[in-house]
């Protein structure tokens, strides 16, 4: 098959508006060798060994099965290039970029063997990072125009935060912390264990330095006053109704930073947005976000 067709360079009306700053190699690296070594177990990949000749070449072209944002193009190169730093990348479309299927994304040269043993890799990098920055953008999108942002969290999977964390931004979205070292966040068990909101306050604001922010997580207006009157840096307003949350908003009148979270969608963040609140936290979009189908397929020219 040909799909010479679909490989047209990259149009800066297919990219995202901003330019999101690509994460260092030292910290891909070990995510995409740990990967492909799992993947190569202890006798490497017996299937192409087996059919593909060692010096056999083939031209692969990685192709988008479904719309969607373009994120993690940095991890398929290392993947390529780990099996075989000969394998030659031709990118045609770069992280930020709207997918519509059928859309080429990059075309590979080299070695059918090595290219076929950091396939699934490769793919199981860029769909996963792309069906974040999808998921990210749906919610971007639908809260644009009311001057809120949408915010990931700290539920990411096990070893993926940084790069999952970058397909939110490419998505068009915030981070929220990296880690329990960014800042204070202080949830309804820290305030169960100190006994009182004002005490867990307290209680943080002497055990950290004068530059780590506090956050505040209520579900209710009695809690966000407290707060407000000890001077928290933002609240997190948690499973609030539109109605509770327009009226947090005014309560705190510009004096902290506001958060929404709570089962939030596509569907339900605009009316959220609407309320004034500054940011809106999805968790979703790291731990379960729908992954982006986006495959490799050999070019027969």
């Amino acid at each position: 098959m040909s799909i010479n067709d679909n490989m047209k360079p990259e149009n800066n009306a297919d990219t995202a508006s901003f330019t999101i700053p690509p994460l260092p190699k030292v910290i891909l690296e070990p995510l995409v060798r740990a990967a492909l070594c799992e993947d190569l177990g202890r006798a490497g990949d017996l299937t192409s060994d087996a059919i593909v000749p060692l010096a056999a070449r083939a031209r692969m072209c990685l192709v988008a099965r479904q719309a969607g944002v373009l994120a993690g193009l940095d991890l398929v190169r290392l993947a390529f290039r780990l099996m075989d730093d000969g394998i030659e990348i031709r990118m045609l479309r770069e992280d930020g970029a709207r997918l519509a299927p059928g859309d080429v994304i990059a075309v590979l040269e080299g070695r059918a063997r090595a290219m076929l043993s950091a396939e699934r890799t490769a793919l199981n990098f860029l769909g996963h990072l792309s069906g974040v920055a999808t998921a990210t953008a749906s919610i971007a999108d639908a809260i644009r125009a009311y001057g809120t942002r949408v915010s990931c969290t700290r539920k990411t999977l096990p070893g993926l935060r940084a790069i999952q964390k970058y397909a939110v931004r490419v998505g068009g979205g915030s981070n929220h912390r990296y880690g329990l070292d960014d800042a204070v966040l202080i949830k309804d068990n820290h305030i169960a264990v100190a006994g009182s909101v004002g005490e867990a306050i307290l209680r943080a604001r002497a055990g950290v330095g004068h530059m780590v922010r506090i956050q505040l997580e209520v579900d209710t207006l009695a809690q966000l006053k407290e707060g407000l009157d000890l001077g928290v840096d933002a609240v997190l307003l948690d499973n609030m109704s539109v109605d509770t949350l327009s009226d947090a908003v005014r309560l705190v009148a510009g004096r902290a930073i506001t958060e929404a979270s709570g089962r939030i969608t596509p569907t339900t963040a605009p009316a959220i947005a609407q309320t004034g609140v500054n940011l809106i936290a999805v968790g979703w979009l790291t731990h379960s976000a729908p992954v982006l189908d986006i495959g490799m397929d050999a070019d027969y020219a």
